[in-house]
C-alpha cells in the first residue's frame, strides 16, 4: 500500500481556501497512490467557541461532498479532518473517504486543553478493511495514550493513520509516542502534521513520519511544506509478530467486545467521558 503524506499549512476558518488545496493535492497525487493523508482538521482549520457554530462543516455538506466526488473520480482514498457540525453538536473529526464513499468517521476521543468547550469527545474507535488492509484513525493527542492504539489493534488494525496538529515546544512528542504505539501493537503508523503559524502565536512543527511494526522510522519530514510517498511492506507485520506477539502475551485487556457491522466496519464503543 502506498500513502502520500501531505505536510502543509492550514488556514483556520477558511474552508474554501483549504478545500482548493485539497482538491489540487488530489489532482497531483501519483497514479499508484492508494491514500492521501492530510493534517488534523485540515478542511476547516481549528475553530473557536465564537465561530464553531458558523464554520463547522456537516459531513453531508458541500465541502465534504466535493472531496467525496474528487476521490471517486481519482480512484484514491483521502484521510481528511474537519470540525464537524452534527446537528448542533461539534466534534474534531477525521474521515476516511474512499471511492466507495465515506467508510470511517472518527471523532477525537482525547481532547487537547484548548478544545474543551468547543467540541465534545467521540465515544468509539473503529477500523475498516480497504484494499486488503485493515486500518483505523487517530487524531493528534490521541496518540499519546497507549489505549487508543490498543483499541485499534483489538479491532484488527494493521495500519494507524494519524492526522496531527503538533506545535512548539513539543517537537519530539509524537515521534516518541507514535514509534511506541507502532512497536507495542506491531502495526504501521503514518502521521501527517501541519506546518506554519497557527492561532495565538503557536508554530506547527511538521515532522510528519511513518513507522513500521518494529518501531523503526521509515521517514520523517522537516519543518516546511512537503509531500512524502511511503510504500508499506505489509509482510513486516507477520515478521514482527513471528518472534513474539504482544497481543498473545498481554495480560491486561481493554473492556468491551468489538462489534462487526455488515459493511465490514468494526467498532469498540467506550462511551462519552466528557465531564465539562
Amino acid at each position: 500500500m502506498k500513502i502520500e503524506v501531505v505536510q502543509t499549512t492550514t488556514r483556520d476558518g477558511d474552508t474554501a481556501h483549504n478545500l482548493r488545496g485539497i482538491l489540487e493535492a488530489l489532482a497531483q497525487c501519483a497514479p499508484d497512490t492508494d491514500i492521501l493523508l492530510f493534517p488534523e482538521s485540515h478542511l476547516t482549520g481549528f475553530l473557536t467557541a465564537d465561530d464553531v457554530g458558523m464554520l463547522a462543516e456537516a459531513i453531508d455538506g458541500e465541502a465534504v461532498q466535493a472531496v467525496v466526488a474528487a476521490v471517486r473520480q481519482r480512484n484514491v482514498a483521502v484521510v481528511l479532518g474537519l470540525y464537524e457540525n452534527a446537528d448542533g453538536t461539534f466534534y474534531n473529526t477525521t474521515l476516511f473517504i474512499a471511492p466507495e464513499g465515506i467508510l470511517l468517521t472518527y471523532r477525537k476521543t482525547h481532547l487537547w486543553v484548548p478544545e474543551h468547550g468547543i467540541v465534545v469527545p467521540g465515544d468509539r474507535f473503529a477500523t475498516v478493511e480497504w484494499r486488503g488492509v485493515r486500518l483505523g484513525l487517530l487524531i493528534c493527542y490521541d496518540s499519546e495514550f497507549p489505549e487508543t492504539a490498543r483499541a485499534l489493534k483489538a479491532l484488527g488494525a494493521q495500519l494507524m493513520l494519524i492526522t496531527d496538529g503538533l506545535a512548539e515546544p513539543e517537537d519530539h512528542v509524537h515521534r516518541v509516542s507514535v514509534m511506541a504505539r507502532a512497536m507495542e501493537n506491531q502495526v504501521f503508523a503514518v502521521v501527517a502534521n501541519r506546518v506554519g503559524d497557527g492561532p495565538d502565536g503557536c508554530v506547527f512543527v511538521g515532522a510528519s513520519l511513518a513507522v513500521d511494526p518494529y518501531g523503526r522510522t521509515l521517514f520523517e519530514a522537516g519543518r516546511g511544506e512537503s509531500r512524502h510517498g511511503v510504500t508499506l511492506d505489509l509482510s513486516l507485520i507477520d515478521q514482527a509478530r513471528a518472534f513474539h506477539d504482544y497481543s498473545a502475551n498481554q495480560r491486561i485487556t481493554l473492556p468491551g467486545e468489538p462489534v462487526e457491522h455488515a459493511n465490514g466496519v468494526r467498532e469498540l464503543i467506550i462511551g462519552n467521558t466528557d465531564n465539562r
